[in-house]
């Protein structure tokens, strides 16, 4: 959906500073507007002077939401420049000011982006309309392009503390509309979510109404995306809604915690020193210099960094244990890294025990006892911080401490406490057995931490507590695009009924050659011609079809298979009864489109639809092939878009060009 834009103007027609009655209704039309609209924005204006000179809700709500205001200052009127006032307060980027050729300039208030159009006895000027509205274009998508870390309003960069309201927290009493739209949005948001549906919600994503919305969405489903071990796609999706949201905090730490994971892979371009500098720059943001998660985000990269240094394979416990001491002082970065996080927040345990537990090795490494006090006094907190709660993670946490401190018997004690409030969590249980064994590499404390071991071994080997089947994930995953069957009265030949046995043989050639089987996945939408040829080849070899579709069956059965001979109908319906699972439908997965949206949207929604979900399986399993003669012009989320989208990403294209069949 397009960004939104507010215009803060006069209205009617005023005199200017030289006495020339100048129409703006006029400007707003022929200039402005056109300008907003050719920069890719909707632009909307509230003409609030019409309404008995009232402050109106919906131009708060406007000032508030809106991705960009627009403020023409060409007279002295004291609305817009209370409008202009109201959005600086509110928030601290996306403001342009124009003024008109002999008006009086605006007084500085510190905003770079400032044009002067031309204006001749009150009228447009005809010699530089065209210009003009070029240039101001130009302006609009230049500062759309550079909203990170430009603090336009002079608010915000007199008080760089100053926090932005919450948008959703300052919903306007009677603006009933916006917001009955955006809850419904938000049902179908959290729905895909609870559904794993992640090409749902980035389709959702798309059509809201301003950036805020997006980038609540995308920075939401990078975190799921993250969660399931996509770490590339959820890096993409984290970095769309930063570019919103620059200083959202979970967005950062979500950002961090995929640059880590994509650095431990060993065929990553990434590195650990990218995640520990992510993490630093978000240190230095003022408002978040001493956030203790960030600083434990931060320590377990530093950790990581260290461990890196010498847990190699081929390695023995000796060589372990030599490697970990020469590199030690990557081991004392985290430390400090950790202990800071807990001095600055004593009920943060998972950092008070990282530090303690990384101390303690400290010295079993090197002999040195330079953290013994510390030890002493950090012990006793941790324990403090962590007693009287029932919950796993504390209670786990008074395990490790027994680790450090207590006896095997204690240790064991401690943890089948923690065990019985694991509520059968293989992953939880899994993390502490993980943490064990990585003490093992160092022979450190080696009674405490065999018993350790040997304990979550006992609870994770019964029969209740294995780990948790994976929803099924397909090997491959086939996207498919394609040109329909021309109709009798096509003008021009691009897939006419003599090719289609040939069609179909060269597509099931391309996914024999792609080694498609049962355990793949195909994504089409089910219309005559090669999607059903598609459909047809993907069964024949095992794979499993799913169809999703711009329209309810009985409308997509109209658009897409009525205007087809009887022979595609029964084609249909055979493919239909052999489908994976059931055939899902935009209007009822994604709700309607909003009347705006020209004819040919909803093909182009379901492209993206089929896309996002492809690449929700991970980019490296997305093969597309398409039935195309490789002709633009179709618009974002044609089957152009789709071919480059995945050509980007993976590489994975195969075209069969309709015009050589």
């Amino acid at each position: 959906m397009k960004a939104h834009a507010f215009v803060a103007m006069p209205f009617g027609t005023k005199k200017d500073a030289n006495g020339n009655n100048v129409n703006f209704d006029d400007i707003y039309d022929q200039f402005l507007k056109p300008s907003i609209e050719a920069a890719g924005l909707e632009v909307f204006r509230a003409d609030n002077e019409k309404r008995a000179g009232n402050i109106i809700d919906d131009m708060f709500q406007e000032l508030l939401i809106a991705d960009l205001v627009l403020v023409d200052t060409s007279i002295e009127n004291a609305n817009v420049w209370y409008e202009l006032g109201v959005r600086h307060a509110l928030r601290s980027r996306g403001v342009i000011l124009t003024y008109a050729a002999g008006s009086k300039k605006p007084f500085d208030i510190h905003i770079e982006r400032k044009f002067r159009y031309g204006l001749k006895e009150g009228k447009l000027d005809p010699e530089t309309l065209e210009n003009d509205i070029e240039q101001l274009s130009s302006i609009i998508k230049e500062t759309m392009k550079s909203w990170r870390g430009r603090k336009i309003s002079p608010v915000y960069n007199s008080l760089p503390n100053l926090q932005e309201p919450d948008w959703k927290s300052l919903r306007m009493g009677d603006i009933n509309e916006f917001w009955e739209k955006y809850d419904k949005w938000k049902d179908k948001i959290e729905l895909a979510r609870k559904n794993h549906h992640i090409g749902d919600i980035l389709v959702l994503a798309d059509e809201a109404p301003i950036a805020a919305f997006r980038a609540e969405a995308w920075i939401q489903v990078g975190q799921d995306l993250r969660k399931s071990g996509h770490f590339k796609f959820a890096l993409e999706l984290l970095d769309r809604g930063l570019e919103v949201e620059p200083e959202n905090l979970m967005g950062l730490h979500e950002k961090g915690m995929c640059l880590q994971r994509l650095a431990l892979k060993s065929t990553s371009r990434f590195t650990l020193a990218e995640a520990e500098q992510h993490y630093n720059n978000i240190l230095q943001i003022e408002k978040y210099k001493n956030d203790p998660e960030t600083l434990s985000l931060l320590g377990r990269v530093e950790k990581d960094i260290w461990i890196e240094s010498w847990d190699v394979d081929g390695y023995t416990s000796d060589i372990m244990i030599e490697e970990a001491t020469d590199e030690i002082a990557y081991l004392e970065n985290a430390i400090e890294v950790y202990k800071k996080a807990y001095q600055l927040d004593t009920t943060h345990y998972y950092s008070g025990i990282n530090a303690l537990t990384l101390m303690e090795l400290y010295q079993h490494l090197t002999g040195d006892e330079k953290y013994k006090e510390e030890i002493e006094v950090m012990s006793g907190a941790v324990r403090y911080s962590a007693k009287d709660k029932n919950d796993y993670w504390a209670l786990a946490t008074i395990g490790d401490l027994e680790i450090l401190v207590g006896t095997p018997e204690s240790v064991k004690k401690a943890y089948k406490q923690a065990i019985a409030r694991s509520k059968n969590d293989w992953f939880a249980l899994d993390s502490c057995l993980s943490q064990l064994l990585f003490l093992n590499k160092l022979k450190f404390k080696p009674d405490n931490v065999l018993i350790g071991i040997e304990t979550f071994k006992k609870t994770i080997e019964k029969e209740e507590i294995k780990k948790p089947k994976e929803t099924w994930r397909p090997r491959k995953v086939f996207l498919f695009s394609g040109h329909m069957v021309d109709t009798h009265d096509r003008s021009i030949p691009r897939f006419p009924a003599d090719k289609v046995p040939i069609a179909k043989e060269k597509i099931l050639e391309k996914l024999k050659y792609l080694d498609a089987c049962e355990e793949d996945l195909a994504l089409t939408q089910g219309a005559c011609g090669g999607d059903i040829l598609f459909t047809e080849a993907c069964q024949s070899l095992g794979v499993k079809v799913r169809w999703m579709q711009p329209f309810d069956e009985p409308k997509f059965i109209q658009k897409s298979i009525n205007h087809c001979n009887e022979d595609w109908k029964e084609r249909y319906n055979i493919c239909r009864e052999s489908l994976d699972n059931r055939i899902r439908h935009a209007p009822s997965e994604l709700g309607e489109l909003p009347e705006k949206y020209i004819d040919g949207y909803p093909y182009e929604r379901c492209n993206k639809w089929l896309l996002y979900t492809a690449l929700s399986y991970g980019f490296d399993k997305v093969h597309f092939i398409t039935l195309w003669d490789g002709k633009g012009g179709d618009g974002s989320g044609g089957t152009a878009h789709m071919y480059k989208e995945v050509e980007d990403k993976t590489g994975n294209v195969h075209q069969i060009e309709t015009e050589k069949l």
